[in-house]
């Protein structure tokens, strides 16, 4: 399908000379103005891709499939259940809908370059503000619903952005959530001030509007003239994507125009084996990454029909939800993460809800998100009797690192292994030096530098932070995760090796829940670190050690604690588990030992560290974490 004889010699190729493989994958992209070169180097290690080239990336997502005679295809499938609401959107009325709020956008002030932050739930209004934004060259930065107000705000102070748009509530479940007093209490927080806000009244929730700075979205688009795409360059920034740091400050990850459109749709034929036409499934947010590349731009530039869906994998109403979807839209490809799948397995361990449809029209379940567990991947093989794909990306590659490219050849299957290397990625398993390991051996994964198109080229104004991932080991990019190859070249990750957790497939920082705790006033000292879960992968587990004059109850103290990382993180961090404690393990040196707490957590043998201060204190930290009923083993 994809004209690639075999997976090895097409990485290959695109590992000995990119530029030409590169170079004829953009040949599926429209382009206003070639590219003067494919891959840039005089900058590195800030390499650019198709620089001189001009494009936009709307255009090629929304218009051109107009021109191509799709126009009547639906583009868009909004299924939410959460308020019982089936819509289909053809490229036609979301090309109008898309025209017209960039003349909103216009009419507001928004000028190619600005940056507009979106603030929005899982409804068309969504796509169309990001697609607006980029037909008219401005930066957009989806923000997801779920986060804080303080969260919120430090978005808005480093993106700048002119223009804010959002919702006036999301629905979780049978829950309205308000999103109108947290946006108005982060612009209250934030030190940039938006000039406009633009709110989509939906029925749930209608509040009032700030006169002179909020705007109703259906009175504007009512008065909004169609705007036309403008060409940008192929560098010039598409989006700002926040994704969370170790410092507890989030890092805006940029993604160019030119390098996206073409990983993207090269991605969707040769990772997916989708095929223009085809209903595809990304079961995300269009606040994360996943969601960003794969509910919204990777599909509409391959000319697909895309699910955007407003639910859970349970709950909305049953477990039966994501079979009801796949039967009633005809989705060839559904995208997930294993948590969604360890949800259903828990309600319906049996899959008797599968019973109940036909899904005869799904071809290959993707996950990504977290590390796919040998049990999940084989429930879910045994229930739905297609492949299971493992594959592993990051917020800032923006396309998977690690896969099975079923459009080029569908390699045999090992589960915990996302497979091979995607095309283009460099894969190498080294130690501090940047030195190879033999197969086998745990080591840092690193992508030897140029990184393909479609990764981020930097950090929003701030390239200086961009180096830390391509300086602790010059030429490469570091991963922050370790693993390893097998004997066959499979590769294995083992896990992060910073202080960023994955819940539920959201990347979340220790570190900034740390930040939350450790002001209480009656905390003196703590940690925040990851264990395993078994359904949302990891979960936040927190130990405190208490000021030595205080006299609250531990318990009062925990559940005050817990109330605070919510309000100022987000519920998405699922903190819940916090224990008092005398003292926490330190090496002599006074650094917190979370690797070997996290062991304890989680009922895992551990080595005494040589480096500790004072070993009784792990037996201390044992008691504790038993009294809360940890460790959870079988």
């Amino acid at each position: 399908m994809s004209g690639y004889t075999s997976y090895k010699s097409t990485y290959e190729q695109s590992i000995s000379d990119p530029e030409r493989f590169w170079g004829q994958a953009a040949e599926t992209v429209s382009w206003v103005k070639r590219w003067d070169k494919v891959l840039d180097d005089t900058d590195k290690p800030f390499y650019r891709w198709f620089t001189g080239g001009e494009l936009n990336t709307c255009y090629n997502a929304v218009d051109l499939h107009l021109e191509n005679g799709r126009g009547e295809q639906t583009a868009i499938i909004y299924d939410s259940p959460v308020t019982n609401t089936v819509k289909k959107i053809t490229y036609k009325e979301f090309y109008e809908k898309v025209s017209r709020f960039a003349g909103v956008l216009k009419s507001r002030g928004v000028e190619k370059g600005d940056r507009v932050l979106i603030y929005m739930p899982m409804i068309p209004e969504a796509v169309t503000a990001m697609l607006a934004c980029a037909r008219i060259g401005a930066i957009h930065s989806v923000v997801f619903g779920g986060f804080a107000p303080n969260e919120l705000a430090k978005r808005i102070n480093d993106a700048k952005p002119k223009v804010i748009v959002s919702a006036s509530c999301g629905i979780e479940g049978a829950k309205v959530i308000p999103y109108k007093p947290l946006l108005d209490k982060a612009i209250e927080m934030a030190e940039q001030k938006p000039e406009k806000c633009i709110i989509y009244q939906r029925p749930q929730s209608k509040p009032e509007l700030l006169p002179g700075r909020d705007f109703d979205w259906e009175t504007l688009m009512e008065d909004a003239s169609p705007a036309p795409w403008v060409p940008v360059s192929a560098t010039d920034p598409l989006y700002i994507l926040y994704t969370s740091g170790t410092t507890g400050m989030p890092k805006g990850v940029v993604r160019d125009n030119g390098g996206h459109a073409v990983a993207l749709k090269w991605s969707m034929q040769n990772i997916y084996g989708i095929k223009p036409g085809e209903v595809y499934w990304a079961v995300s947010d269009v606040g994360w990454v996943v969601g960003h590349s794969y509910i919204v731009y990777a599909p509409l530039l391959m000319g697909c029909t895309t699910v955007l869906y407003e639910g859970k994998p349970i709950g909305t109403p049953d477990p039966g939800a994501f079979w009801r979807v796949i039967s009633e839209h005809g989705v060839s490809v559904l995208f997930t993460a294993p948590t969604a799948f360890r949800a259903i397995k828990k309600e319906d361990p049996k899959g008797e809800f599968l019973k109940k449809y036909d899904i005869k029209s799904l071809r290959h379940l993707f996950l990504a998100g977290e590390r796919l567990d040998p049990d999940t991947y084989t429930w879910a093989k045994n229930l739905l009797n297609i492949p299971i794909i493992d594959h592993w990306w990051q917020t800032e590659t923006g396309w998977a690192i690690a896969g099975n490219c079923v459009g080029i050849e569908q390699l045999p299957v090992k589960p915990g292994s996302p497979t091979k290397p995607v095309p283009g990625y460099n894969v190498q398993i080294v130690d501090d030096e940047g030195k190879e390991i033999p197969n086998g051996t745990d080591g840092t994964v690193a992508i030897k530098l140029p990184l393909p198109p479609g990764c981020l080229p930097t950090l929003w104004q701030n390239a200086q932070r961009f180096l830390d991932y391509v300086t602790p080991i010059p030429g490469f990019y570091v991963t922050g995760d370790g693993g390893h190859f097998d004997e066959d070249g499979y590769l294995f990750i083992m896990g992060r090796i910073d202080e960023v957790i994955n819940v539920a497939g959201h990347r979340l920082s220790t570190g900034a829940m740390e930040e939350v705790v450790a002001k209480h006033p009656d905390v003196a000292e703590c940690a925040v670190l990851g264990v395993d879960d078994q359904l949302k992968g990891q979960l936040p587990f927190g130990f405190v050690v208490l000021k030595a004059d205080s006299a609250r109850e531990h318990g009062e103290v925990v559940q005050e604690l817990v109330n605070m990382v919510r309000a100022e993180v987000g519920a998405v961090a699922c903190f819940s588990k916090c224990v008092v404690v005398d003292t926490l393990p330190k090496t002599r040196s006074g650094k917190i030992l979370r690797g070997t707490m996290s062991k304890i957590v989680d009922g895992k043998d551990y080595p005494i560290p040589s480096t500790i201060d004072d070993p009784g204190v792990l037996v201390k930290i044992e008691e504790a974490v038993k009294k809360i009923g940890f460790p959870k083993i079988g």
